[in-house]
């Protein structure tokens, strides 16, 4: 789940080194940035190459598959046998403490049952849509049209948008982070909240855990930054939490409300679960329309047939109603649009890879032995480049492939593990997406998205999720009627 630079694969070549390891093959090894814009295509070319689709990296101790039949066997058959396990756990630790991306067990399933009570229901989802429409209404339309003609960077709205309305939903607190003004920083939540997300996936860069854990116990460096990062985090989730026992949570419609009407009252177990959701609802929206909208500016047919379908469903629907807003039951009709958003989640995951940790020895289905203690993991963004998997056209955009007879059809999750799979499929997947039709929309129907620079290929910054280093830079125009 987290990338490695070109400085940190040096600086791991030059540790391995001191243990004794060859340090001039490690380098050769490592130097993946001379021939791979991301680390993530140079496991994909490994990958590719592979006749069983994994690779086995021994120094790391790592097992990286690609192959679908071994995903279904991690992800559901041998379920328990894999779980995140405690060195991700022990990573994340001081940001998602217990939440439910960092436990297993008992623990994971109690969160898993409620969290699925709450996000499956049709009051919840409704909420979470309204939530977006008025977001969408009097923040990102007036401020695309505020900056028509000039160049700004999209993927810094779209993460503003998004972590405005993840607090809402979580907190039912805005942190106005879309304001027109576009405050520098966001908020200092918003701030402190991103180090903290950064600093937390840069351990896992490390050579080994014993840096970051000195660094801790002697408070320095990127530790001591970690530290107080977390600590204005914790702050602000305990305000909320105090200030919804002061104003009472029964009749409210947030996710910490609603959780804490169920009986819930350890303040630590509450701010980890919902600092959990946060990480989740932001930044992995964020990181799907970037990608999504650098993928238009490529394919400008797969533009004009999603405003082509929108034209059809909303064909009678009064430019005054509802301020001209596309309705949830619309976009259920909008199978191409549905069609196009997977298949730009296809080549580009949020969560470019992930990792579990065999609890027992075992053996995948492609006859892979596994050592206890090993980590084991599937790569959704490499999955997507394989022609194995995919056919031939895999590196095209090609929504056409997800439609059969002009509606949507799934695919099998274990091929496409984007939201996982399996017993941890994520809970907010429709959310997720009905959040990005609604901004892609929105946005289309209104406005033109030239990309400065299409032809450069998104280059990652190293994180939890996938970031476009240097941003997304836009020309905004608008559109006439």
């Amino acid at each position: 789940m987290f990338s490695i630079t070109e400085k940190n694969g040096n600086e791991m070549v030059s540790s391995l080194a001191i243990a004794g390891i060859n340090r001039k093959k490690m380098f050769k090894a490592w130097c993946w940035s001379k021939d791979f814009n991301n680390l993530c295509d140079w496991y994909t070319h490994l990958l590719s190459k592979s006749p069983t689709g994994t690779i086995h990296i021994h120094i790391l101790g790592n097992i990286i598959t690609a192959d679908p039949k071994n995903v279904e066997h991690i992800l559901k058959t041998k379920f328990e046998n894999y779980p995140k396990g405690k060195p991700f756990s022990i990573l994340l630790g001081d940001l998602l403490g217990k939440g439910i991306f960092n436990v297993d067990g008992d623990s994971w399933k109690f969160q898993r049952k409620m969290a699925s009570l709450e996000l499956g229901s049709v009051s919840i989802r409704m909420h979470a849509f309204n939530i977006v429409k008025s977001e969408i209404q009097t923040r990102l339309i007036p401020l695309l049209n505020s900056v028509s003609g000039q160049v700004l960077d999209l993927q810094d709205v779209f993460r503003r948008f998004s972590f405005d309305n993840i607090c809402k939903f979580s907190f039912g607190f805005d942190p106005c982070c879309l304001d027109l003004s576009l405050p520098m920083p966001a908020s200092e939540f918003a701030e402190a909240f991103d180090l903290a997300s950064k600093l937390s996936a840069q351990r896992g860069l490390l050579p080994s855990s014993l840096i970051w854990k000195v660094k801790r116990v002697l408070n320095l460096g990127s530790e001591k930054e970690l530290k107080s990062a977390l600590k204005m985090v914790d702050q602000f989730a305990q305000r909320m939490i105090n200030q919804r026992r002061e104003l009472g949570f029964s009749d409210k419609s947030d996710l910490l409300s609603r959780f804490m009407a169920t009986m819930i009252d350890d303040d630590k177990y509450l701010r980890d679960i919902v600092v959990s959701f946060l990480l989740a609802g932001r930044d992995t929206v964020a990181s799907g329309l970037t990608s999504f909208f650098w993928l238009l500016s490529q394919n400008p047919k797969v533009e004009f047939a999603i405003r082509d379908e929108l034209e059809k469903v909303t064909a009678g629907f009064s430019p005054s109603d509802d301020q001209d807003f596309v309705m949830f039951d619309q976009m259920r009709e909008m199978h191409y649009l549905h069609a196009a958003l997977c298949e730009s989640l296809r080549l580009f995951p949020p969560v470019q890879f992930d990792s579990k940790f065999a609890q027992h020895e075992d053996v995948l289905p492609d006859f892979t032995f596994v050592r206890r203690g090993s980590r084991v993991t599937y790569h959704p963004y490499a999955m997507g480049r394989m022609e194995r998997v995919w056919g031939s056209d895999c590196l095209e955009f090609k929504p056409e492939r997800w439609l059969k007879n002009g509606r949507y059809v799934p695919e099998n999750p274990y091929k496409y593990p984007v939201f996982q799979a399996g017993l941890r499929v994520c809970l907010g997947k429709e959310m997720a997406l009905v959040e990005m039709k609604c901004v892609v929309l929105a946005i289309i129907k209104r406005f033109n998205i030239q990309v400065a620079d299409p032809n450069q290929a998104p280059k990652f910054a190293p994180g939890l999720t996938a970031t476009v280093r240097g941003g997304l830079p836009v020309l905004v125009q608008r559109r006439e009627a």
